[in-house]
């Protein structure tokens, strides 16, 4: 797999100054959002959020949850020529049954391009168990899928994220097992020779002071650069009178080692800011499960809002990798901080 290649000069923040913004973040939101609505669903469906999202021969397809009336969520694939402008299947897609742990719900699909297969990792919830698990599947076409079994786990896990390659001889995947929902909890790297049995399970990050200060989880597929691996995280944070506020931030990882942290950007890269992200299922929420990386190094960042509908932001790969080493200048200097050096 090529590595991709810095540039030295970023001119994301030029044409946002040139369209009279003055923005110190580097995504931009797209004016066409929310880019998917349960308006746009042929059927009566409630809530669309968390795509999973590739480049798929001449389409962009995203993976959506779909919350029906039953308060049930499946998988629905949604079609793009522009990857703006999605236009959801007739139907739900045909889902390859767990016949030892039948689920009653699936959610927040990762989807990873691995040699001609795609890897898919999500959410789900059985009756025969307490807590979300892992499941995994594989297609070629995105028409039929074939489950890859997992091996059960005592504790509850989420946020699984596979790697596009192998590390050392071994597949490395992002996940956050936890003992309680809502608990806080850590964001983890763990390794397989088969994609089934996951071990060596290693704390990548924990929760600290900020925005991200009471649970962290893997959003999207690391992208492989010449910097390192870079990988969107989604951190929570409860500081909020009446619920908690999910947003995006950025961490730099060791090439050959994913469990060695080159840097954590100190400010996050999205944040709810608008109504369609303030209000809905669960309020105050920016999701993210994939991204999409374009020949330009423009990053397209698909997201749920709000767990309601899905939204776009852009963002220069540059950008990004800068973030990963960004500090808080301004607190640090208000509260007379002393940052820590790295």
């Amino acid at each position: 797999m090529s590595i991709l290649q810095a540039s030295t000069i970023s001119d994301h923040a030029a044409n946002a100054a040139s369209h009279g913004l003055r923005r110190i973040y580097p995504a931009v939101k797209h004016p066409a959002n929310p880019i998917l609505s349960s308006a746009n669903f042929p059927i009566a469906v409630h809530y669309v959020f968390n795509p999973g999202a590739i480049k798929f021969g001449d389409e962009y397809i995203m993976i959506v949850d779909a919350a029906l009336g039953t308060t049930s969520i499946v998988f629905w694939l949604a079609r793009s020529r522009d990857g703006v402008n999605f236009v959801p299947d007739p139907d739900p897609l045909d889902w390859p049954e767990n016949p030892t742990y039948p689920a009653c719900c699936v959610y927040d699909p990762r989807i990873t391009k691995f040699g001609d297969e795609y890897v898919i990792m999500h959410a789900s919830h059985s009756r025969s168990y307490s807590g979300p698990r892992v499941s995994v599947v594989k297609t070629r076409d995105f028409k039929k899928f074939t489950r890859i079994e997992q091996e059960m786990t005592p504790h509850a896990n989420r946020n699984a994220v596979l790697f596009p390659e192998k590390i050392g001889g071994r597949y490395v995947r992002f996940d956050r097992p936890m003992e309680t929902e809502c608990g806080k909890a850590d964001m983890c790297v763990s390794f397989s020779d088969d994609l089934s049995h996951w071990y060596d399970t290693t704390v990548l990050m924990q929760p600290r002071s900020g925005w991200d200060s009471h649970k962290i989880g893997g959003a999207a597929v690391p992208i492989r650069t010449e910097q390192g691996w870079l990988a969107i995280y989604h951190g929570v944070d409860n500081s909020s009178c009446n619920n908690y506020i999910y947003r995006l931030g950025v961490v730099l990882l060791d090439l050959e080692d994913p469990t060695r942290i080159i840097s954590r950007g100190e400010m996050p890269l999205l944040w709810p800011e608008h109504d369609y992200e303030f209000f809905g299922r669960t309020p105050n929420v920016v999701f993210c499960c994939n991204t999409i990386v374009e020949p330009d190094r423009t990053v397209k960042i698909y997201y749920g809002a709000a767990d309601t509908c899905i939204g776009l932001a852009t963002a220069k790969l540059d950008d990004l990798i800068e973030l990963a080493y960004s500090k808080a200048d301004y607190a640090d200097k208000f509260f007379k901080r002393v940052p820590k050096r790295s």
